[in-house]
């Protein structure tokens, strides 16, 4: 009678074992996709977002979309001097690697969420 009652009780927290980690796979892969489709959509926001970056103190502004392309570059004029073309090219340079770092950080924070550490299991 022991042993029997042993044998139904192995059996029966097998087959309840299994049951439970089927659910909680489905609801893991539920969960999965719907954060996939999340992403997705974030990342098609993140093509349509502009960051502005600025050198020189404000003399040479850069506003870049979607982190890929260079939307706009304004000059003040006092900083276009042809006697130094350089320091006009360094500062146009500064500008657009920071608009790129702005845009780098709004892409971070959007997508910080999507990180696996917060996924229970991973």
């Amino acid at each position: 009678m022991g042993k029997g009652g042993m044998r139904g009780g192995f059996g029966g927290s097998r087959s309840g074992g299994s049951g439970g980690g089927a659910g909680n796979m489905q609801q893991m892969l539920k969960q999965a996709q719907r954060m996939q489709v999340e992403m997705e959509k974030d990342q098609a926001e993140l093509e349509n977002i502009t960051a502005e970056g600025t050198s020189g103190g404000g003399a040479v502004s850069v506003i870049v979309e979607g982190g890929k392309k260079v939307k706009e570059i304004k000059i003040k004029p006092e900083v276009v001097d042809p006697e130094d073309v350089e320091m006009l090219e360094d500062l146009i340079v500064a500008a657009v690697n920071d608009a790129m770092t702005a845009f780098a950080k709004i892409s971070e924070e959007k997508m910080n969420k999507y990180s696996t550490a917060g996924i229970p299991g991973l």
